[in-house]
């Protein structure tokens, strides 16, 4: 269609910044175009070990402990086939990232969906996750900040959470791919919790904050047990992420920190600008502190999540998407990704406030 402001893919609008993409062209020059070791270049995982341990206080070996993978979505997948056999039992607060539950299926796993609520501010309850454990349970699998809602998580509550998978000898998947972008409140980084470290398997990446999206460069940090099941399995999968992009990730992370700062600051504009235009068009939307998402509530509207993005598309080319894609809790929402132009986020503000008055 002609004329579509896209709100849907929760990608960054920004390029790459120069000095990574000239990092990766100088490594072709110099002819690196070869396999690397299975866990990713040393120099790389010392780095992310480094980067982590900066930021959260938590120290991984970087022989034996960190793994690098083609984005954070194979780590994902290399994590849940590492842990589970089949019928285990993989405890999933939604709405979700869509690409949890099939890969929990996929990985012979069956997702148990824990719901979150809006009057929570998205956060899961520990009583809730508690009250769905069985012994098939093997794993909590978290994404926070949130993909669609932009929720985050307190100390406490995460702490929390962190006390059922102890008490319960529960194995953590923690996707903190959003961890730099969180606005007026701190990262909490699971591992850097009590009794936390040695059951979870930390996964991040390059893809939301250096704008690394097409690079496919991800990591996993975690105990060394859990990251040789998962190598076993990335060996024959992938081999390796790719070399170019392993020397980007390098760049970024060493002289990368004024780029992510940058675009953060531009993020929460945008950020505050959406929700504050959402809610004066009548569009309830609580305020997001992670991620580039609005979640905002369409019931007064009288349609469906799925109907809302539909005819809103139709009609006003403006392209969202319904929260039922995210699980049954994201009925009567829809995501609106605000990384996208300010000039896009006031002229889809104006196109959603005319479809929103044309149904009331």
């Amino acid at each position: 269609m002609d004329n579509v402001i896209s709100l849907g893919v929760g990608e960054p609008d920004f390029v790459t910044p120069w000095h990574i993409r000239e990092a990766a062209i100088h490594s072709l020059e110099r002819g690196y175009t070869m396999y690397t070791s299975n866990h990713g270049l040393l120099e790389l995982r010392e780095d992310v070990a480094h980067h982590i341990q900066t930021r959260y206080g938590i120290q991984y070996d970087p022989n034996t402990e960190i793994l690098i993978t083609v984005g954070v979505s194979e780590g994902l997948d290399l994590a849940l086939r590492a842990i589970l056999d089949p019928g285990d039992e993989v405890l999933i607060p939604e709405p979700a990232y869509v690409s949890y539950g099939p890969c929990t299926s996929l990985a012979g796993g069956e997702p148990i969906y824990v719901p979150t609520r809006a009057a929570d501010d998205f956060a899961v309850r520990a009583r809730d996750m508690a009250e769905r454990v069985t012994p098939r349970t093997r794993a909590i699998l978290l994404g926070y900040p949130n993909n669609p809602t932009g929720a985050v998580m307190s100390r406490s509550d995460s702490q929390r959470i962190v006390d059922v998978a102890r008490a319960n000898d529960l194995v953590i998947l923690s996707d903190e791919i959003y961890d730099r972008l969180v606005y007026g409140v701190d990262h909490v980084c699971i591992p850097s919790l009590d009794g936390a470290r040695d059951r979870t398997l930390l996964l991040g990446g390059f893809s939301k904050s250096y704008a690394m999206t097409g690079w496919r460069i991800g990591y996993v940090a975690g105990p060394e047990e859990l990251v040789a099941g998962m190598v076993k399995i990335h060996q024959y999968a992938a081999l390796c992420a790719p070399i170019s992009s392993q020397k980007a990730a390098i760049e970024a992370l060493r002289h990368g920190e004024r780029d992510v700062v940058a675009m953060v600051e531009e993020y929460d504009q945008r950020r505050r600008l959406i929700v504050h235009g959402l809610n004066e068009l009548g569009l309830t939307t609580f305020e997001p502190r992670g991620a580039f998402y609005a979640f905002p509530s369409i019931a007064s509207t009288g349609l469906s999540s799925e109907e809302f993005a539909e005819q809103l598309l139709l009609e006003e080319h403006v392209a969202v998407v319904p929260g039922t894609a995210f699980g049954p809790s994201g009925e009567g929402h829809v995501r609106c990704c605000y990384a996208t132009a300010t000039d896009g986020i006031v002229e889809a503000l104006e196109r959603i406030g005319r479809f929103a008055r044309s149904r009331r």
